[in-house]
């Protein structure tokens, strides 16, 4: 899924094709130390899509993007290189674990899932595009609707009345409209926003069958709605909720009224097919080829139904047909026991830039600790600051922490900057857990506060792997 962080707005479609590649890889600086290798091979990556969008269209429909494998131990930054730079171009982005999928023919998920993925994310991706466009027109709908609420319509008069009785009826109209215009004036003002008013919101119906198909357990929604339309209707509740309440829900009713599925789906499937990214991890667990223990049947075959997707094929999704051949690949493994040239030939060929990623070593950690936007030290020190306590990390306890990780890493499991989420909350319990006790408190991470923490733990092989 695309994640969007709050705060600073990532650039949008329209501005990341005027970045150049260095520009993209200062981008990514901001969020990701080191790996400079890999930040290069998807700036690249991208700058060729922008590139691939000036030619001539013949020629473009040649030029398919160059898929990466990026190569390294967990946590070092595979995943958020991937998950950065697809905010950063607002493409459609997901990311799947190979090891779940299993060959056409047994129990399991099909490959052809991860596209329908894609298309779901690209789908919705294009509906919160679409909105924002039609939501000038979609409020004045609601406004009109809330005076509807607050003062209803008068019936329309009767033409067999005398004059006298006309007379009154432009009487009574001019005042409903008097009535209705202060009326506005308050709602546009926001003194309405408390009022309770009545409305009717829809439900619409849900009913859908799920099927298992060919391609293993594969999950296929069928929308009853559209083979049997007016068996099941959407239904209207009435409800009472205050003005800002009802604007919320009347919004989103006239947004979906102005948005067309049909023209949705295709915009979708254009932007999945011309700037999606799929992230495939774990391609390390099916790198092993089948030998005397019997079909291992999330290897081998799994790569064979892997490779006419990323070679370019077309993939049936509920939404629409959608091909594969300019989607972008990035996969990821850490070739701890297996190889890259342990895949399948024609597998290995279509992804033909590799990337080495760095292990993290105590420099490399310390500086995740300092010097992400959103680093974790600033983290810690947002999150006790609304309980009043003012966190202050020394340079010395910084490379304590670092130095703790590292030294954990090494001895037990090395699971890269992931070990800096355990170190932190186990030097931080104590502090979390009397946060609202210690308001006002200014407490000093250093090195003494954290070896006193975290000395028996890291002493004691046996307790540290279970510990930390």
């Amino acid at each position: 899924m695309i994640f969007y962080m709050p705060g600073r707005v990532e650039p949008r479609l329209a501005d990341s094709d005027q970045l150049t590649p260095r520009q993209i890889a200062e981008e990514l600086d901001r969020h990701i130390v080191g790996q400079t290798r890999a930040k290069r091979a998807v700036a690249v990556a991208l700058r060729n899509r922008t590139r691939r969008q000036r030619l001539d269209p013949r020629m473009a429909e040649e030029v398919l993007p160059k898929n990466i494998l990026m190569i390294g131990p967990t946590g070092v930054g595979k995943t958020e290189i991937a998950r950065r730079l697809a905010r950063l171009a607002n493409a459609p982005f997901v990311k799947v674990e190979a090891s779940k999928f299993t060959e056409v023919g047994y129990v399991g998920r099909d490959v052809e899932s991860m596209v329908r993925d894609l298309v779901e994310v690209g789908i919705e991706m294009a509906r919160v595009e679409r909105r924002r466009q039609v939501r000038p027109q979609a409020e004045a709908a609601v406004r009109q609707r809330l005076l509807d609420l607050l003062l209803p319509p008068r019936p329309a008069g009767s033409r067999k009345h005398d004059a006298d009785a006309q007379a009154r009826e432009r009487e009574e109209q001019a005042a409903w409209e008097r009535s209705r215009e202060t009326l506005a004036q308050q709602l546009d003002a926001g003194r309405l926003e408390e009022r309770v008013v009545e409305t009717e919101t829809s439900q619409p119906a849900t009913a859908g069958l799920r099927v298992f198909g060919p391609g293993g357990m594969e999950e296929m929604d069928m929308n009853l709605r559209e083979m049997l339309p007016g068996l099941f209707q959407g239904k209207q509740r009435k409800s009472k909720m205050t003005v800002a309440e009802a604007r919320e829900s009347l919004q989103r009713e006239e947004e979906e009224k102005l948005i067309d599925p049909e023209r949705l789906s295709r915009e979708a499937i254009r932007g999945v097919e011309q700037s999606g990214i799929l992230f495939i991890d774990e391609l390390d667990k099916i790198a092993g080829r089948e030998g005397g223990h019997g079909p291992e049947v999330s290897r081998e075959g799994v790569q064979r139904d892997l490779l006419p997707i990323v070679e370019g094929t077309l993939v049936n999704t509920k939404h629409g047909m959608v091909r594969t051949d300019h989607i972008l690949f990035v996969a990821a493994g850490a070739f701890h026991v297996s190889k890259p040239s342990d895949l399948i030939p024609e597998l290995q060929g279509r992804f033909p830039i590799r990337v080495e990623l760095d292990a993290l070593g105590r420099k490399e950690l310390m500086r995740i600790l300092e010097e992400p936007e959103a680093s974790l030290l600033r983290q810690y020190e947002a999150l006790l600051e609304t309980e009043g306590i003012e966190l202050h990390f020394t340079e010395d306890g910084v490379a304590a922490i670092a130095a703790a990780a590292e030294e954990i890493n090494r001895a037990t499991e090395n699971i890269g900057a992931r070990r800096l989420h355990t170190i932190l909350e186990r030097v931080l319990e104590e502090v979390s857990f009397a946060g609202p006790e210690r308001a006002g408190e200014r407490v000093v991470i250093d090195e003494s506060f954290v070896r006193q923490r975290l000395d028996e733990i890291t002493t004691d092989a046996d307790l540290s792997r279970y510990i930390l």
